[in-house]
């Protein structure tokens, strides 16, 4: 129950109320009982009183503002949608332009006589050339099918092998010889490797160290390595290094050699035995010789030889630095090596090449080759494989001499030869690694002139070396009835020619194919001191 005094608190605070609200709806403010204001754009934020403000001006608008700004947002909404539509067009015009683009790549077509003549006179376009090409070599691997009508294949090769000789800085006569080797697919993977250095390696010497501890000991250094691979006990490859490879401690201290995976692999195929007598006759700048040593325990003798005096100051260097005390230097001209001393039951021989195996270090081979430089080449590999197999002999109780040849594809060329007292004993001979010309032709020669025949290299990677030699564009043919293999190819000059079917032994191995330097290796066996006798008719006695 209300009494009197507070029912008439409530009627005189019901009678402000109802004035407040009046002032509030005639615009006039309202104020609290402590004199503030108590609108409700006082509690909002600036930006909803901002909002607030805008909304009031656009109430008072007219009539006729209110209907310009409709039609206005109608005709904005109207070219939004046309812009949105003129948008998709241009999108579904770009699509088919492109596809007709793909339809045009996919449709090669030879360049005409005047293009040609354009292109010689502009600068190169590598990325023509480069587009060029791979639309080129997908006609050529589907000729029947995507070949542009009256051309022939021989059109299609002579642009391919003039984009590519651009394209890589190669020399014609050079590219020409390696299309004649190599199917199309893998000629473009040997050029890219070309163009990418091999990994570094070293040698474990373990006449000093084990490769376990000399690891270890470069990881602690900053160097990231790893083994080299399965078949190699001695190797390590070198990704990175903080410090100088070529100057650590351990270098200096002879616990490693910098040498080449590639050039591991006649050493590896010659197999030296403890207490031999071996003579490496070209063996600058020591690596394979140091090598030698390190698998005979510094036993028995070899004789480290070579032509030029200046080379030798780098053999005998590093021989004292990796602590090999059993080889003795010598400066004499290989081909007269048999002359001054013989008898030996190995014998090395890294003879010169064109080096067309380390492009990768010198780019210059890609140029300055010709026919003339390669012959000439073959006919030095030719004398000095004759007089290492001359300075090696062969012990008949024993029941013959194993010979190793190894023909690389490097700066220069290396056969070794052996003459044991004990069992047979190999030599080996490396040469250039792709051409015919400075391997298997050479080899095929020696057979020929020699008591000599080839056996395994007891190496169980890289690929066959070539018996047949025909040239790789004929490879989609028929050739007398019968379907041409496509490992077996030589240049054009060569066509057909037939090699001792012994040659299979030999072993190949590519830059792209097994990412080091490239190297061609024939492992002999001597069964005889007699030098066969020509026939009539200057044919030589071939011996199987």
């Amino acid at each position: 129950m209300w009494s009197y005094p507070a029912m008439g608190r409530w009627k005189r605070a019901a009678g402000r109320w109802r004035r407040r609200r009046t002032r509030t709806e005639s615009g006039e403010e309202m104020v609290d009982d402590y004199g503030a204001s108590s609108s409700e754009e006082e509690e909002l934020l600036p930006i909803e009183k901002a909002a607030l403000k805008q909304k009031s001006d656009r109430g008072g608008l007219s009539e006729d503002d209110s209907e310009e700004e409709e039609e206005e947002e109608e005709e904005e909404e109207e070219e939004d949608e046309e812009t949105s539509t003129h948008k998709t067009g241009q999108k579904e015009e770009e699509s088919k332009d492109l596809q007709l683009n793909l339809d045009v790549d996919e449709e090669f077509k030879l360049p005409t006589n005047e293009q040609i003549e354009k292109e010689t006179n502009e600068p190169l376009d590598l990325h023509i050339i480069h587009q060029r090409i791979k639309g080129n070599m997908e006609v050529l691997q589907d000729f029947r099918v995507k070949r542009e009508e009256g051309r022939t294949r021989q059109e299609y090769l002579a642009l391919l092998r003039r984009d590519m000789a651009a394209y890589y800085s190669y020399s014609d006569f050079l590219l020409k010889k390696l299309m004649d080797i190599f199917p199309l697919p893998e000629l473009i993977n040997f050029l890219e490797a070309n163009e990418v250095p091999r990994p570094v390696t070293i040698r474990t010497n373990t006449l000093k160290t084990r490769r376990r501890d000399l690891a270890q000991a470069l990881i602690n250094r900053g160097v990231n390595l790893d083994p080299l691979g399965k078949w190699s006990k001695t190797g390590l490859v070198i990704y990175d290094s903080s410090v100088p490879i070529g100057a650590t401690p351990e270098y200096l201290a002879g616990h490693y050699m910098l040498q080449g995976a590639s050039s591991l692999l006649p050493v590896m195929a010659l197999a030296p035995q403890e207490n031999e007598r071996i003579l490496d006759m070209c063996c600058a700048p020591g690596g394979k010789t140091s090598y030698i040593a390190q698998l005979m325990k510094n036993t028995g003798m070899i004789l480290a030889n070579d032509s030029n005096a200046e080379r030798l100051r780098s053999v005998v260097g590093n021989l004292h630095r990796l602590g090999v005390t059993n080889a003795v230097v010598s400066n004499c001209d290989g081909r007269q090596f048999p002359k001054v001393l013989g008898g030996f039951d190995r014998v090395l021989l890294d003879a010169p090449c064109s080096g067309t195996g380390v492009i990768s270090k010198d780019p210059a081979v890609k140029t300055n080759k010709d026919e003339k430089d390669i012959l000439r080449c073959a006919h030095l590999q030719k004398e000095l494989l004759l007089s290492a197999i001359d300075s090696g002999q062969c012990c008949l109780r024993d029941r013959g001499l194993r010979c190793v040849l190894h023909l690389l594809h490097h700066s220069k060329s290396t056969l070794s030869w052996l003459s044991p007292q004990g069992a047979g004993r190999p030599q080996v001979l490396t040469f250039n690694l792709w051409q015919v010309e400075e391997n298997e032709w050479v080899v095929d020669y020696a057979l020929k002139k020699r008591n000599v025949r080839l056996v395994a290299t007891g190496l169980d990677f890289g690929k066959e070396g070539f018996t047949r030699c025909v040239p790789v564009h004929q490879l989609t043919r028929v050739h007398q009835g019968h379907s041409v293999i496509s490992h077996h190819f030589s240049s054009s000059r060569f066509k057909d020619r037939r090699f001792h079917p012994s040659l299979k032994h030999t072993r190949r191995f590519y830059p792209h194919t097994h990412n080091m330097d490239g190297f061609f290796i024939a492992k002999f066996k001597k069964f005889s001191n007699a030098i066969p006798k020509a026939q009539k008719g200057n044919l030589v006695l071939e011996l199987c």
